[in-house]
């Protein structure tokens, strides 16, 4: 897993899409960073945060679109299926590796927070909970992602599949409010990623909303293997 996260890094650097992602990601942190913290003279990042899921939602699409595709564009799959090493150790190795350039980004929350520091009182207890759910959020996300790549060698159809995908994940709240049967609808809104990412900015820690992100990212990584396995003895 090592040598597949190491090669997935290096290829992140390699290309534009590292500094894509962090290019753009910056620009707009620190944007809504301006319009919900700066320009109103306060020191709370909650809204800046509320306003941060529709950037992941957007940008995560690019990390993960060449994950798997461009393997297959490349005919590199087979030598991937093929190497010594297991095939839980190939999709967790790139999955990692985006996980980490990920964290690259949202780290910039912490230069957001010194910067207030100078001006005022800054409630770092609040920060570390709404970057946990940024890092929740987003390790789920990716699973997503990746799974989506792994399915397609175009990584433009990679990137607009990971998008829908995500903004399905987004909807299930917005889908519950449409279904009368109560059952239902509550079994929907139990799934929504959004209502648990909003209690993190509201200050609420949920262990279960931890639980929750962490078990999302391992059924899609699961899901992701599973095709591959199915791909190798194919």
């Amino acid at each position: 897993m090592g040598a597949i996260f190491r090669r997935e890094i290096s290829s992140f650097f390699t290309s534009s899409i590292a500094y894509v992602f962090l290019a753009v990601f910056y620009a707009l942190s620190g944007y809504f960073f301006y319009g919900t913290t700066i320009y109103n003279g306060i020191t709370d990042m909650s809204g800046m945060f509320s306003n941060m899921f529709m950037v992941i939602v957007i940008l995560i699409p690019i990390l993960t679109m060449k994950s798997f595709s461009e393997e297959k564009k490349q005919k590199t799959e087979q030598g991937l299926l093929t190497a010594p090493v297991s095939l839980g150790g190939i999709v967790l190795g790139k999955y990692f590796a985006t996980v980490v350039m990920y964290i690259m980004g949202i780290s910039i929350v912490f230069v957001y927070g010194l910067i207030l520091s100078c001006f005022g009182e800054v409630q770092w207890n609040s920060v570390l909970a709404n970057y946990a759910a940024l890092l929740l959020l987003g390790s789920a996300f990716i699973a997503a992602g990746i799974l989506v790549s792994s399915l397609t060698e175009n990584q433009v159809v990679s990137a607009v599949g990971s998008f829908i995908v995500i903004m399905l994940l987004y909807l299930i709240d917005a889908a519950a409010s449409f279904i009368n049967i109560d059952f239902i609808s509550n079994i929907l809104r139990s799934l929504s990623f959004y209502t648990r990412y909003y209690e993190f900015t509201c200050g609420l820690f949920n262990l279960s909303s931890v639980i929750f992100y962490i078990s999302a990212a391992v059924i899609f990584n699961f899901l992701t293997i599973r095709i591959f396995e199915k791909r190798r003895w194919s």
